[in-house]
């Protein structure tokens, strides 16, 4: 326990946390708008339970860091490229990401949305289906999750109370990001059109092109800082709308 007292990893764990808020936040977006398609009354359920498993899939991919660091080696070769493991679940998630954030962007414009059945064996499956998906993409964010930790740290523990604490963080966080997501649907385009950026990302990382995903939370963070702004003006012009016409003195007859 000597590693409590050392201002070294304090660094490293406090470091790591944050980048993995980062990291957690395109995927805790995709966890809200699929939550989104759920009865109201289901919806703080699978956010807990998506969340859980995010961190139960890190925190087993942590403990077979062996294992993840293999994903990395050449499984075969295409036309004298390698193609590893670690590819291969990025192009596989990346088309995954691509597919959902599509559709989604879809049932929205056309204004599609799924109506849940009345019997609960119709909205259970719903559920699990939900579930099954969160569990898919979360295999692919926590891989890059993963692989960041043990760039930055050593020590296995840290990382695992580093998770454990941006997790916490996230499910904190998770129905305030709903349902302000939810009250506004240009924000929810806006989140899905992210999410396309994050799959073609994942798959052109896959074919070995990488971009540095600083340059796509910034251009996030100002598209949002953008929209912000539009939405306060659409409130401020709401309320001019609604307040009562007054008749000055001079106005003619």
């Amino acid at each position: 326990m000597e590693w409590l007292s050392s201002p070294e990893i304090w660094v490293a764990f406090l470091t790591l946390t944050a980048l993995e808020i980062v990291l957690g936040i395109d995927n805790i977006i995709f966890i809200s708008i699929l939550v989104a398609r759920l009865p109201k009354e289901q919806q703080p359920k699978a956010r807990f339970f998506g969340l859980a498993l995010a961190m139960g899939t890190r925190i087993l991919l942590l403990l077979s860091i062996a294992w993840v660091m293999r994903l990395t080696d050449d499984l075969f070769t295409v036309m004298d490229y390698g193609v590893s493991g670690r590819d291969l679940i990025l192009f596989f998630g990346g088309l995954f990401l691509l597919f959902k954030s599509t559709m989604e962007i879809w049932h929205s414009v056309e204004g599609e949305e799924e109506q849940a059945s009345g019997t609960g064996g119709a909205v259970k499956a719903g559920f699990v289906g939900i579930i099954l998906q969160i569990a898919v993409i979360d295999i692919v964010f926590s891989l890059d999750s993963v692989i960041t930790a043990v760039g930055l740290v050593e020590n296995v523990q840290v990382m695992i109370a580093a998770i454990v604490i941006a997790v916490g963080v996230m499910m904190l966080s998770a129905g305030t990001i709903s349902d302000f997501i939810e009250k506004h649907p240009t924000l929810k385009i806006l989140a899905l059109s992210f999410l396309i950026v994050v799959g073609t990302l994942l798959v052109a990382e896959a074919f070995g092109a990488h971009v540095p995903k600083g340059y796509v939370y910034f251009a996030m963070a100002f598209s949002l800082a953008v929209e912000a702004l539009n939405i306060r003006m659409r409130k401020a012009m709401g309320r001019k709308l609604k307040e009562p016409v007054k008749l000055g003195k001079d106005m003619p007859d």
